[in-house]
């Protein structure tokens, strides 16, 4: 069987799902002159294929969940939207007049975001752009991209990366979810596979399919609020608060250690 290619898939099916949204560029077709919906794959390492709409990466602020507005409240100062994806978060506090740069690894993400009108963009990882002169009041990792931790073996880096980057009492927004209340079998089993491995039962090994294109593998990380408390322990980042109103996601808010 041919193995897909290894490329921005993310990048790829977001400029689709612009083009399906808005009529401008070449949209996919489902054949003849239908146009086909664009959908996210997910591939997991047990073997685990999930699927939804991509269109949600485009959402306006009156789509959002209820998390979302409760963390635009808490934004300040100079931000930096990690993962910023299509820039629907980074557009609305542009349009409120704050200082916003996107950041993302995609290139197509970016391009996207830089065609929706976003001012300030940036095409890095997270170490490579901590070397950067810019200093940020505010990290968001909205979007469940608290996940972008991957883990303990990672966490450290990359929160010692976002310190190189933080002006004094700096905050980190993060958006999360529990991973733990299901009861459905397969999930069960898998963070119990995890566990067996040395991992957090919520880490998971993921890779992102579009048409013909696949990203690499790379770990994604859903945690228990206690795990995220230990996981930051000794970064130089402690817990302030997390506002848990949308179980079983969660808004955590992390501060500098002074």
């Amino acid at each position: 069987m041919e193995q897909p290619m290894i490329g921005d898939a993310f990048g790829e099916m977001i400029k689709d799902a612009y083009a399906v949204r808005t009529g401008i560029g070449p949209r996919p077709l489902a054949g003849g002159r239908l146009f086909r919906p664009v959908i996210e794959v997910i591939e997991r390492d047990d073997g685990l294929i999930n699927g939804a709409p991509a269109d949600h990466y485009l959402d306006e602020p009156d789509a959002w969940q209820p998390h979302d507005h409760r963390a635009l409240r808490r934004c300040r100062g100079h931000v930096l939207d990690i993962g910023v994806g299509a820039a629907r978060i980074a557009l609305e506090l542009q349009r409120r007049g704050m200082a916003v740069t996107g950041l993302d690894t995609s290139a197509g993400a970016i391009e996207v975001a830089r065609r929706r009108g976003l001012r300030d963009t940036v095409l890095s990882t997270v170490d490579g752009y901590a070397r950067a002169t810019a200093r940020y009041d505010t990290f968001l990792l909205l979007g469940n991209n608290l996940g972008l931790l991957e883990g303990p073996e990672r966490a450290p880096a990359f929160l010692e990366a976002l310190s190189r980057l933080a002006n004094p009492g700096a905050r980190i927004l993060a958006q999360g979810a529990d991973p733990y209340g299901t009861r459905d079998p397969v999930h069960v089993g898998y963070h119990e596979r995890n566990r067996a491995r040395g991992r957090l039962g919520g880490q998971l090994r993921l890779r992102l399919r579009y048409r013909m294109v696949a990203s690499d593998w790379f770990d994604y990380l859903n945690c228990s609020v206690d795990e995220l408390e230990q996981l930051i322990d000794g970064t130089g980042w402690r817990l302030k608060s997390v506002d848990q109103k949308d179980r079983p996601y969660y808004l955590a808010v992390m501060e500098q250690v002074p």
